[in-house]
């Protein structure tokens, strides 16, 4: 009641969570992990065609001890696997993942001894991003997604969400079998 008078209409009160979220939302600091021919459209997404800096990310941190959102865009093998991983380890927490492409995300159209199939063996993904390579503007559309889990307070793999157009396979069936069934207008 004092305070009320005191401050009058113009004090706002919310909760710090919310407040500190909104913060974290709006300034991701990415740490690019360009490790194949994904990392070029990695790069259009942080240049001005596409301008990610009206979402606050517009700073690439190749320090990871400065970042808390890792952008893995490529190929990954086992052996750099490890080198992620590491990396992934020295970010501060909370920290988000987005695995970018099909490569990242599956293996891609690399089914060999040395390639990892999904990164999600390995890390704990927040969002996945289809498309060899995907478009810059899925990756804008997947950092809205990280963002909203952000504002949420959700991190480290909690109900990642997809973007691009994901099509399952059924594993009887070659994907030459299948048809593909187009949204009508």
């Amino acid at each position: 009641m004092g305070l009320e008078r005191a401050v009058g209409d113009s004090f706002l009160l919310t909760k710090l969570d919310f407040v500190v979220n909104w913060c974290r939302k709006n300034s991701l600091f990415p740490m690019p992990m360009g490790i194949s021919c994904c990392a070029i459209e990695m790069m259009a997404f942080a240049g001005p065609r596409f301008d990610v800096a009206r979402f606050g990310s517009e700073a690439m941190r190749f320090s990871p001890r400065q970042s808390d959102l890792m952008i893995v865009a490529g190929t990954t093998t086992y052996k750099m696997a490890k080198v992620v991983r590491k990396i992934y380890d020295q970010m501060p927490e909370p920290k988000w993942v987005i695995a970018m492409g099909a490569c990242t995300s599956s293996g891609g159209i690399y089914r060999t001894y040395s390639v990892v199939q999904g990164i999600d063996q390995f890390l704990p993904v927040d969002v996945y991003v289809a498309g060899c390579p995907p478009r810059p503007d899925n990756l804008i559309h997947a950092l809205m997604k990280v963002q909203e889990k952000v504002q949420r307070g959700e991190s480290r793999g909690m109900s990642p969400a997809y973007v691009g157009d994901f099509h399952t396979l059924n594993s009887h069936t070659s994907a030459a079998e299948q048809k593909v069934v187009l949204p009508s207008n």
